[in-house]
């Protein structure tokens, strides 16, 4: 979610100079593409892995100040609630066996981590939305101790002038919930995917993780349980979409921009996205930093833009555009966020094999194939895969098919083309596609093992809580065996 930001930071009442210093930083950045100061590129991914601590019973654990204590990782970080913490992977260089490297560090950080914080009555569990948390776990003092939180949820409320609410009346169980905080975003986790990109081909790629989001969706669904309702197979996107949206009501019946939404439309360069969040919504955290970013630019130093990337920070697309500098080098990524968290190590790098594959694909292929496919289309088909999962209709390529069909028989393989673009080991290229068809042709993802888990526990007598329970301890099991979803028993 971010850094740490004090409500005294904030420079609220001087909107002007803080929307002129943004105007400027896009300005800057514009300048910064056209003059090339976008250098030394290399192809890269990293990956985001938010995870949540729950008790031996798979209740949440509220814990994470001690947790990161204990663990005592740079590479860790507090998460909104306190049952949550996130794993960052560094970036490594997009081809050979960059996947295989990346589980086998997942794994063993996990499982290291869990074994550190076994003491602490706490286990690690990687879900999209925790089936265990409940509408007493969702309230503003189960918020982390970090002041962002607490902040964000003050201005979002401030700005909204209405009351958060959570509606999902098109659901296998409806959902009507109305929180004091976003502290409900604490029992929704997710897999974030980086993508750095040259900025000649950003808009390509960012169209194609566009286009791509529906399928990313339909095959790895994780969430079907909200606040012990089985609701959508990735309950996530609804419930941010509202929880997270700062407009009034007038500008809700506007169709004015929100904050989280998969965009206005397809992009031509990368400096659109910036300049639109400048211009669509207001910032939630004004600040103005010593830095003149055009300054520092004039005297040969690359601007933090600190301006830009906070603000960039509190508008949620679904494939956000992030600007970075390490080593005082500039650079551009895609940061992918439609996934959930979990359910193994391997079933998330298969996700994130997929998901590389397939977008380099979809740029190779010439095709320019947004461009006949309406925006409309590719977020209604976000929503669908939301709903439905596997079972939803997607469209691709001029026709509509089953989302099942349509991974298996057609976009597993236009990944295969892709990971070989990118110089991926043929063995890994296959290992992790291989998971991503078997979960296709089963029908077996996170959110369908979870919901049928659940039931059987139903018909055999238990009651909805205690069946929760009870799967997500066994959720907890399968995945420390680490065998991919599809594998995991029905019993």
């Amino acid at each position: 979610m971010g850094d740490r930001i004090e409500a005294g930071e904030l420079i609220v009442g001087h909107d002007e100079q803080v929307h002129h210093r943004l105007e400027r930083s896009v300005a800057l950045l514009r300048d910064m593409v056209g003059s090339g100061a976008f250098r030394g590129h290399e192809d890269s991914m990293g990956m985001e892995v938010e995870l949540d601590l729950v008790d031996p019973l798979g209740r949440p654990r509220l814990i994470n100040d001690s947790v990161l204590a204990c663990l005592d990782r740079s590479d860790m970080k507090h998460e909104l609630g306190r049952f949550n913490i996130e794993f960052n992977l560094a970036p490594q260089p997009l081809h050979g066996r960059v996947f295989h490297d990346c589980q086998q560090l997942l794994t063993e950080v996990l499982d290291r981590s869990g074994g550190r914080i076994a003491g602490l009555g706490a286990r690690i569990i990687s879900v999209g939305t925790l089936p265990t948390a409940a509408a007493e776990h969702m309230t503003a003092e189960r918020l982390s101790t970090n002041p962002r939180y607490a902040l964000m949820s003050r201005r979002l409320r401030a700005a909204r002038h209405r009351a958060f609410r959570i509606r999902i009346p098109e659901a296998v169980e409806p959902v009507d919930f109305s929180p004091d905080s976003v502290a409900l975003e604490a029992c929704a986790t997710s897999l974030q995917l980086h993508l750095r990109v040259a900025p000649e081909h950003f808009a390509a790629y960012y169209n194609a993780a566009q286009l791509s989001a529906g399928v990313q969706v339909a095959v790895a669904a994780n969430s079907p349980f909200l606040l012990g309702n089985h609701v959508w197979e990735e309950s996530r996107i609804p419930m941010m979409e509202q929880l997270f949206d700062s407009r009034r009501p007038a500008e809700v019946k506007a169709r004015a921009a929100a904050r989280v939404e998969l965009g206005e439309g397809w992009i031509d360069g990368p400096v659109d996205l910036f300049d639109s969040l400048v211009r669509l919504y207001p910032p939630l955290f004004p600040t103005l930093e010593p830095e003149d970013p055009d300054t520092a630019y004039l005297a040969g130093r690359t601007p933090a833009l600190h301006e830009l990337r906070l603000h960039n920070g509190t508008v949620w697309l679904w494939n956000r555009p992030v600007y970075d500098v390490q080593a005082g080098i500039p650079q551009l990524r895609i940061e992918n966020r439609v996934l959930p968290s979990g359910p193994t190590p391997v079933d998330m790098v298969a996700n994130a094999a997929f998901y590389y594959g397939l977008v380099r694909a979809v740029v190779d292929s010439g095709r320019v194939p947004w461009t006949r496919t309406s925006f409309a289309t590719a977020e209604r088909d976000l929503h669908r895969a939301a709903r439905f999962g596997l079972g939803a209709v997607l469209h691709w390529n001029g026709e509509d098919r089953p989302a099942a069909e349509l991974v298996a028989d057609v976009l597993v393989p236009m990944a295969a083309d892709g990971l070989d673009s990118w110089g991926i080991a043929h063995a890994d290229r296959d290992h992790y596609l291989g998971i991503i068809e078997a979960r296709a042709r089963r029908g077996r993802t996170g959110a369908t093992w979870q919901a049928a888990t659940v039931q059987r526990l139903q018909d055999a007598g238990a009651e909805r809580i205690t069946a929760l329970h009870e799967m997500t301890r066994r959720y907890v099991e399968n995945a420390n065996t680490g065998t991919p979803v599809h594998d995991w028993p029905l019993v």
